[in-house]
């Protein structure tokens, strides 16, 4: 039995939801997955390598954790040429971890806290590659280009979101879900866009816990009233926010 009030809905792909469900579990958290996307190759070895040739040894941001694995695919990390590598959040730099990649991660884990670390103060005429998914966050690039820093982008994959219909708002009611979990702009976009013809339970009584101070100001900009902010989207980061909500 659960020993939390919470039911939570999990929007990740397939297999980092399973991943957060079985965590959440093992902490009393029941939990009902629904993936909103799934990841595709967005790149292959001649884009990076191309990429790579234009290169001499930048500073490497990666994203997130699927940044990482799909880049990985394409060619070890660990034979890349860099000067530094940084990666946006503690589960990302774990993953690189298992790869033998040893990398840097900001305290606060979102863009403002990346552009504080000290690598990226002065890179003037340095260059960076930013290794991300289709779209994604601007501010870390346009920030370093206003230092001076010549910007790249390698799509190391691409989401492709699924199609739901109004029925599956009625399954989140059946599972009772009171709380869902949010990563990214994109996501908070996608589920607000969900729901908006559904009731106003969502926006109103549903708590919404969020990765970053950029997503909750932009769910309550989208009319959500319960917002925590995890800062990060681990899931130690998230299981912490959620038990700072605890009676």
């Amino acid at each position: 039995m659960s020993k939390h009030k919470l039911k939570l809905l999990i929007t990740r792909p397939e297999k980092s939801g399973r991943d957060l469900q079985n965590c959440l579990q093992e902490q009393g958290y029941k939990s009902y997955c629904q993936p909103c996307f799934d990841y595709q190759d967005g790149a292959d070895l001649e884009q990076l390598q191309t990429l790579q040739s234009q290169l001499t040894c930048p500073i490497v941001i990666f994203i997130s954790v699927a940044a990482v694995e799909f880049a990985n695919k394409l060619m070890p990390i660990s034979l890349w040429p860099t000067q530094e590598i940084i990666a946006v959040g503690s589960a990302t730099q774990q993953v690189l971890k298992t790869l033998g990649v040893s990398a840097l991660v900001p305290i606060k884990h979102d863009s403002e806290g990346l552009l504080a670390l000290a690598p990226l103060q002065n890179v003037q005429a340095k260059e960076v590659m930013i290794v991300r998914g289709d779209g994604g966050r601007e501010l870390i690039a346009e920030d370093l280009r206003s230092r001076g820093a010549s910007v790249h982008y390698f799509e190391s994959y691409r989401r492709v979101w699924r199609n739901y219909s109004l029925d599956v708002i009625k399954t989140w009611h059946q599972q009772q879900i009171n709380c869902i979990l949010i990563t990214s702009n994109a996501l908070l976009e996608f589920i607000v866009n969900l729901i908006k013809e559904s009731d106003s339970y969502w926006q109103e009584q549903c708590l919404w816990v969020v990765a970053s101070n950029r997503i909750a100001i932009k769910a309550e900009e989208m009319g959500i009233s319960r917002i925590i902010n995890a800062n990060g989207a681990s899931t130690k980061a998230i299981i912490n926010a959620l038990a700072c909500d605890q009676d």
